[in-house]
């Protein structure tokens, strides 16, 4: 029976452990290399980090260890997705950052990764590290043929130590054939489940899924024309595995905004006003010797220390809104109220200028 999930996604059977966390914004995606043996034309990760070596912690670029556990607490994360990139061209790193989550979070922290490479060795060295759950991602060329490759080689070993092992592709609308033959293999290799996720274009992507006849399928989303269609046809495939369909707009309208208002609950300031979207309102003043003004402005106006500081990674001052609206005559430089996410990159989504003709 397939049953419906939030926007547009489905599945018919038992929604992976992995995805059960996803779906409640608890996920950290542990990015471990941008870097990845295989050329796939729809592969959606950004230019910043496609074919890069450094790694990130949902937005935050890791510079040590730490900040894997800082954004993993910042978002109270039951769970990690392990991901790439291929994390297993970088193995030694993936098992030191996998086993780190386990030492401080414990067993109970919720690890799954998601690997093209078909290599039984690696697979056993995870399993031992404690990855609860593997997803392995075979390009569209052996999909057909999925039982002469290396993966169900891979799945046997999963499951033999204990892990969850299951393949995650997208949905090529004008390979359904090929999906439902790599359905049927998966099982016969002991497969738990295949997720389906919905193709959609991306910065990098655009060009090479154009150059193949492929269309936006409307407006306003990023999904290809026709994708959710054949993954909802595919979920009726006569099979005793789990099969997931994820939308791109779940990945955005769902999982990427509760774990962003997870976030924001958990990093709000005081200056700091949370939206229903999970984002901040704050004020913010552009002016010579920020830290300087700060303590200037702060004295002046008698602004509590817990409602004004010098953002020294910006270089500017911020400030809680509603006292921005009241003194931003007289702040001695450019005034906004400001809206941006509670990310470690902080992208901005809007700024309001109070004072836009302000010559000083």
């Amino acid at each position: 029976m397939i049953h419906k999930l939030p926007n547009g996604s489905a599945v018919a059977g038992q929604l992976p452990k992995g995805c059960e966390i996803c779906e409640e914004g608890a996920k950290m995606v542990l990015l471990v290399t941008g870097q990845c043996a295989f050329d796939c034309f729809y592969c959606p990760l950004s230019e910043e980090k496609q074919g890069k070596p450094g790694g990130y912690a949902n937005e935050k670029l890791i510079s040590d260890t730490g900040d894997i556990i800082d954004e993993a607490e910042s978002i109270g994360a039951g769970g990690t997705g392990i991901t790439g990139g291929d994390p297993l061209l970088q193995i030694t790193k993936t098992l030191v950052w996998l086993q780190i989550l386990k030492e401080h979070f414990g067993d109970g922290h919720h690890a799954h990764l998601y690997t093209a490479t078909a290599d039984p060795d690696k697979v056993k060295q995870l399993a031992d590290a404690g990855l609860d759950e593997i997803r392995f991602h075979p390009p569209p060329e052996v999909w057909a043929s999925f039982e002469d490759t290396g993966y169900p080689e891979c799945i046997k070993v999963a499951k033999e130590s204990g892990m969850k092992a299951g393949l995650e592709i997208p949905t090529l609308p004008d390979m359904q054939d090929d999906i439902r033959k790599l359905i049927k293999s998966a099982e016969l290799a002991g497969a738990e489940f295949v997720n389906l996720n919905e193709l959609e274009f991306s910065e990098t992507n655009w060009r090479e899924l154009k150059a193949r006849g492929y269309e936006i399928a409307g407006d306003v989303a990023s999904g290809v024309k026709g994708s959710e269609e054949a993954a909802l046809s595919l979920l009726e495939t006569d099979t005793d595995i789990t099969l997931h369909y994820c939308s791109a707009s779940f990945k955005d309208g769902v999982q990427l905004r509760r774990r962003i208002m997870r976030r924001a609950e958990r990093t709000a300031t005081p200056l700091e006003i949370i939206t229903e979207d999970g984002t901040f309102i704050k004020g913010v003043v552009e002016i010579d010797e920020p830290e300087k003004a700060a303590r200037h402005i702060a004295d002046e106006f008698e602004i509590p220390d817990e409602l004004i500081r010098f953002d020294g990674k910006k270089g500017r001052i911020e400030l809680a809104a509603w006292i921005l609206e009241e003194i931003h005559e007289d702040v001695g430089g450019l005034a906004y109220i400001v809206e941006e996410y509670p990310t470690a990159d902080r992208l901005e989504v809007e700024r309001r200028p109070l004072n836009p003709y302000r010559k000083d």
